[in-house]
């Protein structure tokens, strides 16, 4: 399974792929058309299956190991 980082985190359990969650974002009928998102990058990292055990999937490990797959 990949998670990207889009200015946003994304557990792609649909198995999108990057250029399937450009588009969900991009063409997505925003209420009041309030925003016109325009993809400029995203980064895939493959994190292995996921699970109770996953480190994104609990509050307490979450940022942390969004810093070490992103370095952010």
């Amino acid at each position: 399974m990949k998670a990207y980082k889009v200015e946003m985190l994304v557990i792609d359990f649909d198995n999108l792929g990057s250029d399937g969650i450009k588009s969900m974002i991009e063409n997505t009928q925003y209420p009041n058309h309030w925003c016109g998102p325009e993809v400029k990058s995203i980064v895939g990292k493959d994190i292995g299956p996921w699970g109770d055990e996953q480190p994104l999937n609990s509050p307490e490990t979450c940022d942390a190991e969004y810093k070490r797959l992103f370095g952010e």
